[in-house]
């Protein structure tokens, strides 16, 4: 980025992020789900679920925390939708900004608020029983991977943002998105399923995601799973980045 996309992007971002901060509610019920999912599988189907030694709610809280991402970026792409909608773009294309900072700043704001919705998520599980022993290190690569993967999900969320004719179309898109930690080892492990299911859920992005994240946190090697969840996660991402550019230039040519 040049200097000047940098300063257009702070300027956009701080008023992106100032409507966040008067609207707190839309953090909160962004980890109402999880939070819900979190409660339920814990305290009603935990005790039915076997994943081996060690609590479920270390086992089930990487893939809670992928679900508070999914619901988070539903705000993203409203936020853009309603810009769009109206007519925020068009009076900035009779501005001097760099055409890229509009969609920087939407994007830089739903990092910010995923990871506080996310961090409220961690409170909650640390309430219920949640622990690990993971140093500095651990915790950083598991926010870096965290980060890679709402960065990804938010350039895919720019896409309806932009194209949507009603609300109801620029929510929706992040259904499938929530539901894909279902159909992966988030919520039990893969050996039961089966034979079609197994292999779809060892073969998505969410579960060597999931599994790096609950080696991190089990302070265990990654292994395999750890440049899989990168190359997932960076993967998705160049793709999103791609088709939220190609979709701007068409909607601003």
């Amino acid at each position: 980025m040049t200097a000047a996309v940098l300063r257009d992007t702070a300027t956009l971002s701080k008023r992106s992020l100032r409507h966040v901060l008067r609207s707190p509610d839309t953090i909160i019920t962004t980890a109402v789900t999880p939070i819900a999912m979190l409660l339920l599988f814990v305290y009603v189907f935990g005790s039915a679920i076997d994943v081996g030694e060690g609590r479920y709610v270390d086992y089930l809280l990487p893939g809670i925390l992928l679900i508070t991402v999914a619901s988070g970026i539903a705000y993203t792409a409203f936020r853009l939708f309603t810009d769009v909608s109206g007519g925020l773009f068009e009076r900035f294309r009779s501005m001097p900004i760099a055409r890229s900072a509009v969609l920087w700043a939407h994007v830089l704001t739903s990092v910010v608020a995923n990871l506080l919705a996310l961090a409220l998520v961690v409170l909650v599980a640390v309430a219920m029983g949640f622990r690990t022993g993971a140093g500095v290190l651990a915790w950083l690569a598991v926010l870096g991977i965290l980060v890679l993967f709402t960065l990804a999900l938010t350039w895919l969320a720019v896409v309806p943002g932009l194209t949507a004719r009603s609300v109801d179309g620029v929510s929706g898109f992040s259904y499938p998105l929530v539901f894909l930690p279902f159909i992966s080892s988030a919520f039990v492990p893969t050996d039961g399923m089966p034979g079609a299911v197994r292999w779809f859920a060892e073969n998505q992005p969410v579960t060597p995601i999931v599994g790096t994240i609950r080696s991190l946190f089990a302070e265990q090697p990654v292994g395999d799973d750890g440049w899989l969840a990168v190359a997932w996660c960076v993967g998705l991402l160049l793709v999103a980045y791609a088709l939220a550019m190609i979709t701007y230039r068409r909607k601003t040519g």
